[in-house]
């Protein structure tokens, strides 16, 4: 059974860094690409970015761009997600999400490319 479990959200004040991380079991990770996905209150659920089977492709919404980094470790089953300069517009629940593919280098964009999900963690950004 598939199992994607978040951690490492919390309440940070604007500014500071938080890294999430994406422990995933029952699968063979590194057949998955793997996503963060976040939503907000009252809003649909956005990308915010996501990273190849090997690690060498990367994606990421052009909100976060140059603020967050999406890495992963084979070796651990785990994906991270390194936020940093956070604003209070970052405040959402956020998930991962795990996309099987047989291309190395593919990365899913939207929330229909994955297949299973986690619970997600709330991150809140105070100001």
């Amino acid at each position: 059974q598939v199992a994607l479990v978040e951690s490492g959200g919390g309440l940070v004040q604007a500014g500071a860094s938080r890294r999430l991380s994406c422990a995933a079991s029952g699968l063979t990770f590194s057949s998955f690409a793997m996503g963060w996905f976040r939503q907000a209150p009252g809003k649909e659920r956005e990308f915010v970015a996501a990273i190849s089977r090997s690690g060498g492709t990367t994606n990421y919404a052009d909100f976060v761009k140059g603020r967050f980094t999406i890495s992963r470790n084979n070796g651990k089953n785990t994906v991270y997600l390194q936020m940093t300069s956070l604003i209070p517009e970052d405040t959402a629940v956020y998930y991962c999400a795990a996309a099987y593919s047989s291309l190395y280098q593919y990365t899913g964009l939207t929330s229909e490319d994955y297949g299973y999900w986690g619970q997600g963690t709330q991150v809140t950004v105070s100001s």
